[in-house]
């Protein structure tokens, strides 16, 4: 079926009018589709988008999700919407098919698309092999679960261009045909447990990436990674492998500190792990992941060695914010899961005040305390989850509550001293405060300009 076919006088509900929403509605109304967007939230948290569906005439529902939508031809879904909801329970009782937005953006895009999924590293692996790509002239657009939403840039990529996106398991629950051309699972931890209940769950989730893949298309795995088992996927791909250790079998690994890719049958050195300009051992492992992918579509280690060199890393992950009265800041807002916080706490060499908190998704807190042992030296738990974390690292850790983000970051920078770090590292989801992560990181850094700026500093020095 043609792109013309699937979209063209089909009457098409979206539900959710945040960015991926928006943009469907825009693209199904270019071919000539009837979009219908419904959102529950009350119109007055969204006013942009009002405005926006408003001028292109698009009908729209907000504060509600109404039996309009069972009078479609199918459902986009954006990946915030539980598909548990009442009006999407409803929907499949009549079997009206469901689609996430990237099985619905892919249908437009014509050119290669790479998708690179994981519980964690996926937007820092996204941002490397777009980067890569477009350092040795590829036509590239990256997005997806991060910056725009593929629904976006689908119809900007040419037929020999490249769309290097990043999926979310919540997008793979509704696929139908989506089939990258290379797709990427970088690991597997407990995450989101709050939607899928059990990790075997979340994992048949994740492996969807791969199931509608041909002999003729890629699959690249971790090799290191006990809890990714191919022989449970569902998938006819080439697989490849990557490994932060000296594997025969992997595409890319590390010998003696040093990242190499077999590219046609010679063991080519990349680059030196010190080298590598993002810090931590767990970038080591995205570094691997972004070389399997460029090799696999013949991109020179050499050139590959100059973007590993200085690619400084994505915001709102191990993200420099500066210093005040010569205490550090660290914006992690990016992570969302319990080994996310464990990888941060492994790549910053100083004490460390953190800063934790959301909205639970399942995790297990208890991990933080053997990363944090002799490294932590406070937390502020902030958020849904402040209790919960309280009472898994209570007796581990000094931990003290903050009722908003700011709050944590002034109680945290009185409570720190020269040389040491406050980070924001949540381990949780961000919406029961915040938009997303990244407002959320923006407010964090917000609270330490104002530090910079305010009279606190000055006080500060003058009690140090």
């Amino acid at each position: 079926m043609t792109l013309q076919e699937r979209i063209r006088d089909r009457k098409i509900g979206i539900v959710g009018m945040a960015r991926s929403g928006i943009a469907a509605a825009m693209l199904a109304d270019e071919f000539g589709g009837k979009p219908f967007v419904s959102d529950s939230k009350d119109a007055k948290l969204l006013d942009a988008q009002v405005e926006r569906l408003s001028g292109l005439k698009i009908p729209f529902e907000t504060g509600r999700h109404s039996d309009e939508l069972l009078t479609c031809d199918y459902i986009v879904v954006s990946p915030g919407v539980p598909l548990e909801i009442e009006i999407l329970a409803k929907a499949r009782h009549k079997g009206i098919p469901l689609f996430s937005e990237i099985e619905f953006a892919s249908w437009a895009c014509r050119g290669k698309i790479i998708a690179v999924t994981g519980s964690n590293g996926k937007t820092t692996t996204t941002t490397l092999i777009g980067e890569i790509f477009s350092r040795v002239g590829f036509d590239t657009f990256v997005g997806g679960n991060i910056g725009l939403p593929f629904s976006e840039i689908a119809l900007k990529v040419p037929e020999d261009g490249v769309a290097v996106i990043e999926v979310s398991n919540f997008q793979l629950q509704t696929i139908a045909d989506f089939t990258p051309d290379t797709a990427l699972l970088l690991n597997l931890t407990p995450d989101h447990l709050d939607r899928h209940g059990t990790f075997d769950d979340y994992k048949r989730a994740k492996y969807r990436i791969t199931e509608n893949q041909g002999p003729d298309q890629s699959l690249i795995v971790n090799l290191d990674d006990p809890e990714i088992v191919v022989d449970d996927m569902d998938t006819d791909a080439k697989v490849h492998y990557f490994s932060v250790g000296d594997k025969a079998q992997a595409l890319s690994f590390v010998r003696e500190g040093t990242l190499y890719c077999r590219v046609g049958g010679l063991e080519t050195p990349v680059i030196n792990s010190s080298e590598i300009l993002i810090p931590g051992p767990h970038n080591l492992q995205n570094a691997a992941a972004a070389a399997a992918a460029a090799s696999l579509h013949g991109v020179a280690p050499e050139d590959i060695k100059k973007v590993l060199s200085d690619f400084p890393g994505v915001e709102h992950r191990l993200e420099n914010v500066g210093r005040v009265a010569g205490i550090s800041f660290v914006n992690d807002s990016k992570a969302t899961n319990v080994d996310s916080v464990c990888y941060a706490l492994r790549s910053v060499s100083t004490p460390v005040y953190l800063i934790a908190g959301g909205r639970d998704k399942g995790g297990q807190f208890e991990k933080i305390v053997e990363h944090g042992r002799d490294k932590i030296k406070g937390i502020i738990a902030i958020g849904e989850a402040r209790d919960k974390i309280f009472n898994a690292l209570g007796q581990a850790f000094p931990v003290e509550f903050a009722d908003t983000l700011e709050q944590a970051v002034r109680q945290a920078f009185e409570a720190a001293f020269p040389g040491e770090t406050v980070m924001l590292s949540p381990g949780c989801a961000s919406f029961d405060q915040f938009e997303n992560f990244e407002h959320r990181g923006r407010v964090f850094k917000d609270a330490v300009a104002t530090l910079k700026n305010g009279k606190n500093e000055n006080e500060a020095l003058s009690q140090r």
